[in-house]
């Protein structure tokens, strides 16, 4: 049985001491975009703990959220979010590239360990059952609800990352992943509150 919403200073000390880890494409860019830049040489084999654990928890945090942004682009009913969404989608699509493009460089493997997992911040299989059926204005909420929590948990795990990882590599991209969570999370903000 998948466990159910961890708690978040769970979630971080299972970032920090690297328990989710194991060892050993570019998209067009947009606002609030992590970049994959230029192609760098391959990192070493035996990838810290930290950082492993950190690429390997933001790789299907950034699916999840691609996919329910997929669905956004049809079943949103305000023409705001929808624009929003589509912008979201191109960022977060181009960061899951830079994510994918680190992890190979780190020569981790590309099976995902936290499937079937319900944490904060990843959008699971049942979410997206529920957006699928969701409709109009029920759908606009529970977007908001799960893009803002997958944003949220994305940058507090990712701050642990900068704080705590022991690759300039994978620091690097959780510094610029924070930025853009910064200015997305903003974007949010100020959506809701024209529309409320």
């Amino acid at each position: 049985m998948a466990p159910r919403r961890l708690p978040t200073a769970l979630l971080l000390l299972t970032l920090l001491t690297g328990c989710a880890g194991e060892e050993g494409r570019e998209a067009p860019s947009a606002p609030g975009s992590v970049q994959a830049g230029t192609t760098p040489a391959p990192l070493s084999p035996s990838a810290d703990p930290t950082d492993t654990a950190w690429v390997q928890l933001m790789i299907p945090m950034d699916t999840g959220a691609v996919a329910l942004l997929d669905l956004a682009a049809h079943r949103a009913l305000g023409p705001r979010l929808r624009s929003w969404a589509a912008g979201l989608r191109a960022a977060q699509a181009s960061e899951l590239a830079a994510l994918r493009g680190l992890r190979d460089r780190m020569g981790l493997p590309g099976t995902d360990v936290h499937e079937g997992h319900d944490m904060p911040g990843m959008v699971t299989a049942h979410e997206l059952a529920g957006a699928r059926a969701a409709e109009g204005t029920a759908f606009d909420r529970l977007l908001v609800t799960l893009i803002h929590e997958h944003l949220e948990h994305s940058m507090r795990v990712s701050r642990s990352e900068i704080a705590a990882g022991g690759g300039a590599a994978a620091r690097e991209q959780a510094r610029a992943l924070v930025t853009a969570r910064g200015e997305q999370l903003a974007g949010l903000t100020a959506l809701r509150d024209r529309d409320h």
